[in-house]
Parts: structure tokens; C-alpha cells; sequence
């Protein structure tokens, strides 16, 4: 019986939801697919690249080895005398460095050749022959791909027991600031006055040294020079270049040992900062600098307790004010006190705050202020200065000893103002080179410097020293102080940053104000000049811009501002200068 279709078909809308179903998951197949097939391509590309790398370095290695076993053969063939590099000592045949290109590989070949003291007949100074034998190293280094070296040691000895090729012997120590070995150091020894001229490089040994047997005697001939890749370069000198120097070139005499010591390590940098600071000071001639007190009293430019028939038990007295107008950060509070054994003076620093009220500085921006400081220097410089631009110091004097008081004789408030540009100084190490024709001393570093337009200058590849910072007498300043001393100690492989403070006796500050309303103008474009200075500052928020200058004198200043006219005057600046300029709208 034939079953009529009509009532088995499948609706229209079922057929096409799997049809869509079918498409999507055949498109995720795929896509899977593609994917797996992707890594499977990307790793047999990469295990073609680093077998091909392999393949390649292995080659390389190879035709290395056998340019160096080339080498090494060409140097046992030669007759024992001959047996030297060109310049070396023991001198010879053999070149020192030379490139050579090998299946499309550029290949270097350096080869040393050294007499060796053996210690089975005693050493130098007491061994009276030590070139007992030579010993050739050849190395073999190519750049390409990952690059590598090898290197070949063979030693060559002469048909007799020991030669007797005469000469004398010398031995060069390299160490490091610590007194320790430098190994590997290159040392390069020239000397034209004996025929054939010598001019090698040679690498100290694990301990810093080089002993080179053979050497023809010569008188203050051998040059050298002692260094390492980021390190300091040592040498000698002649009498020449210095009259008396510490290390003159080396005198060899024949079968005597010379013995010369070298110390090098690794370079540092200086981050130098040219600085202008001023100061709060008070050395209480009277209470003029001083806002409030109570029971203490001035006596020969100090301050005490009151005093009656007995001394009070307690007293205290306040700064005025100290708000810079141009404060960059706050330096240092320092005082100078004397307290005995029943007296104390504990001191304190207070904020004006925007309630307009005085306040102290909480101990979490400045620690040990809730009880009060004891010790002398007291560091400012983490404050903000956004909220802290307005501060006084509070002394407290106390005594449990009626007849005893303690004096406070002085106390300073450092802060620094703009970095100050283009400022000279003078740089000088403590090392030495020898003495001049007047036996003044030859210092190995000593350089007159400069900060560019921003105030600052970086010293790269300095050598460890005791380093004095002085001015010049072209500075026109008095160099106050040097952070962190002067001089500064700077040890091998460090950066420092030091920043020198200057003492600028000549200021201008210039208010910027609107003619017609009075107020501040931001950002005005304050230029001031004359023959020796240049310098253009936009004006703050309050409208004002501070300049420190190098020398008194009579200036050009040129005020202009958008939508203003252009104001130029000459300006007078003798010690700490203000001026005032109204700016007319256009």
C-alpha cells in the first residue's frame, strides 16, 4: 500500500534551520582545520629555521677549527727563533690579527705568542733564564648568525732544555679599586727604539697579571697602556708629556725582572645640577626674625632661658614667616645649639594652612616633627611644596637645673630656587699623574665645566676618584655647598647625581599685572637681556617671573602677553631686585 507523500513530508522551515545547522558547523570544521594545519606549518617552518641555524654554525665551527689547526701547524713548522708575532715579543713571522673569508664566512684570527717561566727551574727574578718555552694561542672568531670562537693552545719548546735568547722579564699586576685581580685586561705594550719594533696586545691572566719573559732591554722605551671594555684606562708616561711622572715608560734591563702595577674598573656617570639656594638665617642679634616669644632672652647673639634671680623652667620662641617667592623645594633645617646635661631644646616646624591658621607639619610628611628635633641637619626636601609654601620654625627651651640653661645660637632654613643655566665650575680628581717641571702636582682629571641651558650636565665614563667642585672666576657666584659632599667620593660603576648650590647675591623678580584691572597676567613672555645674558621665563598664575643672575649690571626687559600691548624698559639689578610691569590691553 503506497503511503501518500503529502503526509510525510518534512515542513519547509524545519528543513532550512538544519540546513543552516549544517552549513556552521561544516564552517567551524574548517576553520579548526586551518588552524591545526597553521601551527603544524609555523613549527615545521621554525624546525627548518633552527636546523638551517645549526647547520650553519656547525659549518662555521668547523671551517674555524680549521683555520686554526691551520694556523697552529704553520707555527710548529717554523724554526724556534722565528716562532714570535709581528710586534710582539718574542718577536716573529706570524701576524697578530688578520681576517680571512671561507665559504662566504668572514673568519678573524688572532694569535698570541708568550715566553713561559716554568717553575720547575724557579721563577723570575730568581729563574735567571725564564723563557723557558713559548705558548701559541690562536683564535679563531666569525660575527655571522649567532657568531662564536675557537681557540687552540699549543706549547712550543726549543730543541734544547731552555733557550737562551736573552732579554729581561716584565711582569704587569692589574687590579681593581677592591685590590683585586682584573682578568682579561688588554694590555698594550709598544716600543719603537728596539729593531724589530714591538707593538702587541695581550690579556692578563684569572689573577691580573702578564709576564712576558724576552723582553729586549731597553731604556724608559716600553710604552703601555692598561684597559677593558667599560672600564678606566691606566698607562705610562714619558718625561715628555710629564717631568716627573709616577708611571714613566718601563725600563728592561737584561736578565732583571721589571715589576709595574696598574689599577682600573669600571666606568660611572656624574649627573651634575647647578642649583640656586637661598636661605632663612637668624643669628639673633635681636628678636627682629622672630614672630612671638615667651620667657627667653637675648644675650651676646644667643638665645636663653629668662632669667631672674634663677633660670625659668621653660620657654620658646617663633620665626617669622619664611615663604620664598620662587621656592622650588625646601632644602634643610640646620641650627647650631648648646645644651648641658639638665637642658633641653627640642624644635618643630609649622604650616600656614588654607584656613589661614598655623598648624604643624604631621609626622607622616615629616617624621620626628610631633616630638621635636634634637639633631642638626633636619631634611626638608620630601615636603610638597604645592601645600607647603609657608612655614616657621618653634624652639622650645627647657631646663630641670635652675642655675643651667641651654643657648640656641643660629638657626637656617636652606631652600632652592630655578636650576641655574649656564654656569661654570671646576672638576678636579684626587689622582695624580707625577709632578710638573715646578714639582706642582699633574692631577689626572681636572676640567673646566659648564651646565647647558637647563642647568644640568652629565659626565659619562668617569673613573672612581675623590672628586672637588670649585667655581671659576667666571661664575660671578660663590659655590655654597655640594650635595651629597665635596668632594664627592664616586666609587666604580655607579651613577651619581650631585647637585651644587651657588649663592646668587643678584635677583629680579618681575610682577606682570593688568593696567586696567590690576590683576595678574599668566603667562606672559618676560624677556631679559644684555651683552652677557639672554633668558626668557613665562610668567605663574600670580604673574611672576624670577630671575637669577650671575652679575649686576643694567638690563634690557621686554614684557609682552596676548591681546597686550609690548612693554620694554631698562632695568637696574643691583643685589635683589623687584620690578613691576602694567601691561596696557590692545
Amino acid at each position: 500500500m503506497k503511503i501518500p507523500n503529502s503526509k510525510f513530508q518534512i515542513p519547509n522551515f524545519l528543513l532550512a534551520g538544519r540546513q543552516e545547522k549544517l552549513k556552521g558547523f561544516t564552517l567551524i570544521e574548517a576553520l579548526v582545520t586551518i588552524f591545526l594545519i597553521v601551527i603544524i606549518f609555523v613549527g615545521i617552518v621554525g624546525a627548518f629555521v633552527a636546523g638551517m641555524e645549526i647547520l650553519i654554525q656547525s659549518k662555521a665551527r668547523a671551517t674555524a677549527l680549521f683555520l686554526a689547526n691551520k694556523r697552529m701547524e704553520e707555527i710548529r713548522n717554523l724554526p724556534y727563533k722565528d716562532v714570535g708575532t709581528v710586534g710582539g715579543i718574542p718577536s716573529g713571522v706570524i701576524p697578530q690579527e688578520e681576517t680571512t673569508t671561507l665559504n662566504n664566512i668572514e673568519f678573524t684570527i688572532k694569535t698570541t705568542i708568550v715566553y713561559i717561566d716554568n717553575p720547575f727551574d724557579g721563577l723570575a727574578p730568581d729563574d735567571p733564564i725564564p723563557s723557558d718555552y713559548k705558548r701559541a694561542k690562536v683564535k679563531v672568531s666569525w660575527p655571522k648568525m649567532i657568531g662564536g670562537e675557537v681557540i687552540l693552545i699549543s706549547d712550543i719548546a726549543p730543541k734544547g732544555i731552555e733557550t737562551t735568547e736573552g732579554g729581561g722579564t716584565i711582569l704587569i699586576t692589574v687590579l681593581n679599586a677592591s685590590g683585586k685581580g682584573v682578568s682579561r685586561a688588554e694590555v698594550r705594550i709598544k716600543n719603537d727604539q728596539v729593531s724589530p719594533p714591538i707593538d702587541a696586545t695581550y690579556l692578563t691572566d684569572d689573577y691580573g697579571n702578564l709576564l712576558l719573559p724576552g723582553a729586549p732591554a731597553s731604556f724608559e722605551a716600553y710604552q703601555v697602556w692598561v684597559t677593558k671594555p667599560g672600564y678606566s684606562t691606566e698607562r705610562t708616561y714619558s718625561r715628555e708629556e710629564i717631568a716627573n711622572p709616577k708611571k714613566p715608560h718601563l725600563s728592561v734591563y737584561e736578565g732583571d725582572l721589571t715589576e709595574v702595577g696598574f689599577a682600573i674598573d669600571r666606568l660611572s656617570t656624574l649627573f651634575i645640577e647647578t642649583r640656586a639656594q637661598e636661605s632663612f638665617d637668624d643669628d639673633f642679634t635681636n628678636f627682629s626674625k622672630i614672630s612671638s616669644y615667651s620667657d627667653v632672652e637675648i644675650e651676646d647673639g644667643r638665645v636663653r632661658l629668662r632669667k631672674v634671680a634663677s633660670y625659668v623652667t621653660s620657654g620658646y620662641l617663633e620665626s617669622i614667616p619664611i615663604a620664598p617667592e620662587d621656592l622650588v623645594n625646601w632644602s634643610s633645617f640646620e641650627f647650631i645649639d648648646f645644651k648641658g646635661d639638665y637642658t633641653n631644646i627640642t624644635y618643630q616646624i609649622y604650616y600656614y594652612t588654607e584656613d589661614k591658621t598655623w598648624e604643624l607639619i604631621p609626622e607622616s610628611d615629616l617624621p620626628g616633627n610631633s616630638l621635636g628635633f634634637v639633631e642638626s641637619p633636619v631634611d626638608l626636601s620630601n615636603l610638597d611644596i604645592s601645600k607647603y609654601s609657608k612655614i616657621k620654625i618653634r624652639a622650645e627651651l627647657t631646663t630641670q637645673d635652675i642655675h643651667s640653661t641651654p643657648y640656641l645660637n643660629e638657626w637656617h632654613i636652606y631652600y632652592n630656587t630655578p636650576l641655574l643655566s649656564n654656569i661654570s665650575f671646576r672638576l678636579q680628581g684626587a689622582k695624580t699623574l707625577g709632578a710638573d717641571q715646578n714639582n706642582e702636582p699633574v692631577y689626572k682629571y681636572s676640567q673646566d665645566l659648564q651646565t647647558d641651558a637647563n642647568g644640568q650636565l652629565t659626565l659619562e665614563d668617569m673613573e672612581w676618584d675623590s672628586y672637588y667642585f670649585s667655581t671659576t672666576q667666571t661664575t660671578g657666584m660663590d659655590l655654597l655647598r655640594v650635595t651629597p659632599s665635596n668632594p664627592v667620593n664616586l666609587l666604580p660603576n655607579t651613577n651619581l647625581e650631585v647637585d651644587l648650590y651657588f649663592e646668587v647675591e643678584n635677583t629680579l623678580l618681575v610682577n606682570v599685572l593688568d593696567a586696567s584691572t590690576n590683576d595678574p597676567i599668566f603667562g606672559a613672555s618676560v624677556h631679559l637681556f644684555n651683552p652677557n645674558y639672554d633668558k626668557i621665563l613665562p610668567t605663574d598664575q600670580n604673574g611672576k617671573a624670577y630671575f637669577l643672575l650671575p652679575e649686576r649690571g643694567i638690563y634690557t626687559l621686554e614684557v609682552g602677553a596676548s591681546n597686550y600691548q609690548t612693554s620694554t624698559t631698562a632695568v637696574e639689578i643691583f643685589g635683589k631686585t623687584t620690578k613691576t610691569i602694567n601691561l596696557l590691553p590692545q
